[in-house]
């Protein structure tokens, strides 16, 4: 993997959570949340956020079931994948992202962020669970 900053992206239909982080520090950070379904203004916001962070790759988290089988979101977000690689020329790498969610729960839940007020960041805690688990053991490249 290069060293430099990296930008993970928790796809949902909905909503893309965003995380960013140095693969020599090895830590996730969350960042924003892009919530929009039209696929133009998603790749807008996250072409400024590549500009503005100037990432060295981009992760992408991979949902499967938990038993590891796939299912429709596993395929909008191997194409949300090939689309970032096909747009922006940069690696990307596709990581399994089962139980992230409950992590980002539990970790909002430790902040003391809970209920209704957890969903702004959820998905952007999860991109960030994401990109944690990429750190330690990195995952299929696209």
């Amino acid at each position: 993997m290069p060293d430099g900053t990296t930008l993970a992206f928790d796809f949902g239909e909905r909503r893309i959570g965003v995380a960013m982080g140095e693969t020599l520090l090895g830590i996730a950070h969350p960042l924003t949340t892009i919530d929009t379904e039209i696929t133009e203004q998603r790749f807008t916001a996250i072409g400024k956020l590549i500009e503005e962070w100037r990432p060295a790759q981009l992760v992408v988290g991979l949902p499967v079931h938990a038993d590891g089988t796939e299912h429709d979101l596993t395929r909008l977000s191997r194409r949300f994948a090939n689309r970032l690689k096909g747009r922006f020329g940069l690696p990307v790498w596709l990581v399994d992202e089962r139980h992230t969610s409950l992590i980002a729960e539990s970790l909002l839940n430790e902040a003391g962020v809970r209920g209704r007020k957890q969903k702004p960041a959820l998905d952007q805690v999860a991109a960030q669970a994401i990109l944690q688990t990429w750190f330690e053991q990195p995952g299929e490249a696209v």
